[in-house]
């Protein structure tokens, strides 16, 4: 019999172990790998998540969302590291991380609940065709294109097909497999725990030889050294500007995202808005000041934490728990995960993002909300999140200004008014 302590029981609990440990397990390698795109230490980006999400799990207003480092924030924090190092991370995520409190402050939060659900639903669409993209490669043991955006880095991934492995194929299509399959039968058992698991056997026993997480060493860094200069005013404030922005955009989209996927598709309270956008702020400032990334809301592991049962803040702070465990603790262990089975934990959690319900009615909707989802989610695949959800906005607002103002009701509006006069 399961006993309860208010209205937190403990298949509540299990179900916040189930869903922190998938999400750390799937942060890791994505932490590690963005970090490096950015010119840091590759653990930087799993501090990020350690030293955040103790604060967005007692501050923010959305219990399942969990943040981390994420691709939107590269080039910004790439270019400060090229430029001053690590001080100029810690700089850029210093300025955003304050601009971030200030758009609390200034509760301009709130106007993310106005994007269009069509807006939203190709947004989330677009993350989830770029989370299977990105992971291609390493399922096929390809090399991975450089290409300017997504859909390019598609093609090519797809042109090398006939060059694809067997091995790690097998494994990552393994985890893709076992994680569908036991989402259908039992939704409370952690899907693609059991397909690493499943795929670690068989590389084990098969004595497959492929890339490995490896081993990681963790420790907290001293407090990131900067001087601030005149110049800084002309070079850290606009990128710091920009990244708060980019950031925020991205935060509070994903944050309905996963409002969406938790089966409440009410937006939330505009006040939560505003008090999200502050609780990654004051958590960003955080870890800005040891020169680690900004933590954004990441779908992926949001999304895993909920599929696998998290359904409180503790899942989030468990999974920084339970990160700091795996990188000091379970490194013997963990060294050994395939990476190819990390890869389809991924492309497993980008399926599940692509708006499967939405493609189906696409047909049924207005000429409006389907261009609006059309435009956004290829727009992720061709520019970045921000650029894409912007011209989404742009469409859905031009396709009412000429449904009021010139389209046929808007013209026998004019010739009923006509004829009375």
């Amino acid at each position: 019999m399961i006993r309860k302590t208010g209205t937190y029981s403990w298949r509540r609990f299990l179900g916040d172990v189930s869903g922190g440990l998938v999400a750390a397990l799937i942060a890791l390698p994505y932490g590690l790998s963005m970090a490096a795109l950015m010119g840091l230490p590759p653990v930087f980006g799993v501090l990020t998540s350690i030293l955040t999400a103790p604060i967005t799990a007692a501050l923010g207003r959305n219990p399942v969302l969990i943040g981390g480092t994420a691709s939107a924030t590269v080039p910004f924090i790439a270019n400060a590291v090229r430029a001053q190092g690590i001080g100029g991370a810690a700089k850029v995520s210093i300025v955003a991380s304050v601009l971030m409190m200030a758009f609390c402050v200034l509760r301009l939060g709130r106007h993310g609940s106005k994007v269009p659900a069509a807006v939203v639903a190709g947004f989330s669409s677009g993350i989830g065709a770029i989370m299977v993209v990105s992971q291609l490669n390493v399922i096929l043991g390809v090399p991975a294109p450089a290409r300017a955006n997504s859909l390019a880095q598609l093609i090519a991934l797809l042109g090398q097909a006939p060059n694809a492995r067997i091995a790690p194929l097998l494994l990552g299509g393994i985890v893709i497999a076992a994680a569908s399959l036991s989402a259908r039968l039992r939704s409370v058992l952690p899907a693609p725990l059991i397909g690493i698991v499943l795929s670690g056997l068989i590389a084990r026993l098969a004595s497959l030889h492929e890339p490995e997480v490896g081993s990681l060493q963790l420790a907290l860094p001293a407090f990131a050294g900067f001087a601030w200069s005149p110049e800084d005013v002309w070079n850290v404030l606009p990128t710091g500007l920009a990244l708060a922005f980019v950031t925020s955009v991205n935060l509070l989209l994903t944050s309905r995202v996963v409002e969406h996927f938790r089966g409440r598709h009410k937006n939330l309270k505009r006040s939560d808005a505003d008090a999200e956008l502050g609780a990654y702020g004051i958590a960003n400032l955080c870890a800005g000041i040891f020169g680690a990334p900004l933590s954004v809301g990441i779908p992926a592991r949001s999304l895993a934490n909920l599929r696998c049962g998290g359904t409180s803040r503790i899942s989030n702070l468990l999974h920084a728990v339970f990160l700091f465990a795996l990188v000091r603790l379970g490194s013997g262990l963990l060294a050994h995960i395939p990476l190819a089975a990390l890869a389809g934990v991924t492309a497993w959690m980008g399926f599940c993002l692509l708006e499967w319900s939405t493609w189906r009615r696409l047909a049924h909707m207005s000429p409006i909300d389907g261009g609006a989802f059309f435009i956004t989610a290829f727009g992720v695949l061709l520019t970045n999140a921000v650029a894409a959800v912007l011209a989404g906005c742009a469409f859905y607002a031009l396709g009412h200004v000429y449904r009021r103002y010139l389209g046929p009701s808007a013209r026998m509006s004019e010739a009923a008014a006509g004829a009375v006069e």
